[in-house]
């Protein structure tokens, strides 16, 4: 027989089942949350009711959706992956072709570590991640393939993966330094990686 403490844990659980039916979007209002409380606490302070209350949900919500974790995070990653794509994807239609990239892309690190500098960090909190939290990984491969696609669109495949890892690189390096790299810096560095490109 069901004792008393369960009938009510399996009637808190079957309504916020309910309450995840009527609310679709409550999922992924918890994951965005995530993302919220990595920028203000840092990763390491990541729980479930801490993001229950950036969401404002009940924290069996979070745990209803996601019962670990490194689930919330990879489906947090998955949304900042999908969110800075998106931003790049449009950045990238706007370029006339590849003798754009060297200023184009000079623009983009600098507003990158400008702006957008605590958008910037998060991201790469969660990405970091992944070495330590292997649930993680997929979401990241997934976005490195994404960028490399990205500026092959504009080069070609080796090209494109070179300016990806140039592009990653200045991120990183400008989020640890004090000081933000020179946009002439950027633009003779993304010019050596295009070299015969920009000559056809």
């Amino acid at each position: 027989m069901a004792s008393i403490g369960d009938s009510a844990a399996s009637t808190a659980a079957g309504r916020t089942a309910a309450t995840g039916r009527r609310d679709p979007a409550r999922r992924e209002r918890i994951a965005r949350a995530a993302i919220d409380v990595v920028a203000d606490r840092g990763i390491d302070k990541l729980t479930h009711r801490a993001v229950a209350a950036a969401a404002g949900v009940p924290l069996g919500s979070t745990t209803y959706h996601f019962a670990t974790l490194d689930d919330l995070l990879a489906v947090a990653l998955q949304y900042a992956a999908q969110d800075d794509i998106t931003q790049l994807r449009a950045w990238s239609e706007r370029l006339g072709g590849p003798h754009d990239l060297p200023s184009a892309l000079a623009d983009l690190v600098l507003h990158y570590l400008g702006p957008e500098r605590t958008s910037t960090i998060v991201q790469h909190e969660l990405y970091v991640a992944a070495m330590h939290r292997p649930a993680l990984r997929d979401a990241s491969t997934a976005w490195d393939d994404a960028l490399v696609e990205l500026f092959t669109a504009h080069t070609d495949r080796t090209t494109g993966r070179m300016v990806s890892t140039i592009f990653c690189g200045l991120l990183l390096q400008g989020m640890v330094r004090e000081s933000t790299p020179g946009r002439d810096e950027i633009e003779t560095l993304v010019r050596r990686a295009l070299g015969p490109v920009l000559e056809r």
